[in-house]
């Protein structure tokens, strides 16, 4: 909606390029904290959920100013955390299988948790968009 409350209705093509560069953003944040926290020491795994949720939270926050430009809501917040926590659980399931395969491969730890990161991150970026573009923001 705009300032004067009349709904502005973004084209597709433009929802999807502005979702897809909010996801860059919200990767940097997601791969970055992810590393850097598994070179600090934390698990794999939990290293790659405090990076989805620093990640998630930006890109929520971008997305719901800018790509989908829509009011603030309590209720569309909590349901798109629960859609988050949908998308959650492929992402982290497909890094973590990726992770001992790309090992056995003999890649080095930056390159088994990039690419572990690409795979699950391309994955949970199809489900996400088509969840908050048709259900969460929906178009009428």
């Amino acid at each position: 909606m705009s300032a004067e409350g009349v709904i502005v209705r973004v084209p597709l093509a433009t929802q999807l390029f502005r979702f897809i560069c909010t996801g860059v953003v919200g990767a940097v944040v997601d791969f970055g904290s992810t590393y850097l926290l598994s070179l600090a020491g934390l698990s794999h795994g939990g290293s790659k959920t405090v990076g989805f949720i620093l990640g998630t939270l930006t890109a929520y926050l971008i997305n719901r100013r800018w790509t989908f430009q829509a009011e603030p809501s309590t209720k569309r917040f909590v349901v798109t955390m629960c859609s988050y926590l949908l998308t959650y659980l492929v992402q982290v399931s497909l890094f973590l299988v990726c992770i001992p395969w790309l090992e056995d491969h003999d890649f080095s730890d930056f390159w088994t948790q990039a690419i572990s990161f690409v795979i699950a991150q391309g994955t949970a970026t199809v489900l996400n968009f088509a969840i908050q573009r048709w259900v969460i923001f929906r178009v009428l």
